[in-house]
């Protein structure tokens, strides 16, 4: 059982850039691989990021791909998402969640187990 709280959102002006965390509790944190998603009103949550359990490997959305970057601190159960150069279009809320072990198919929400409670994110133009 893991659980993650998310902080960092905000309002920021495109262009902009902002740095999300997801605080992990429990003492399994680095057995974990963790992903970020976000669901704006009226749209499906979707996937955003994904860091592999050591850090060492990353996946990303097309629509994010050389703007977001994730990483990982398994000292400080801690994962991050830094998000540069931000969009309308990227505004939704934005949750972390963890997958027990990893799976192959890091994009898919089902491969979660755990999730935070979310952190609003707005990007005005």
């Amino acid at each position: 059982q893991v659980q993650l709280v998310e902080s960092g959102g905000g309002l920021v002006q495109a262009g902009g850039s902002l740095r999300l965390s997801c605080a992990a509790s429990g003492r399994t944190f680095s057995t974990y691989a963790m992903g970020w998603f976000r669901q704006a009103p009226g749209k499906e949550r979707e996937f955003v990021a994904s860091i592999s359990l050591n850090g060492r490997r990353t996946y990303y959305a097309d629509s994010v791909k050389g703007r977001f970057t994730s990483s990982r601190d398994n000292a400080k159960n801690t994962v991050y998402l830094q998000m540069n150069s931000l969009k309308p279009e990227d505004t939704a809320v934005y949750y972390c969640a963890a997958d027990p072990g990893g799976s192959s198919r890091f994009w898919s929400i089902r491969e979660y187990d755990f999730w935070g409670q979310g952190t609003q994110v707005t990007v005005s133009s």
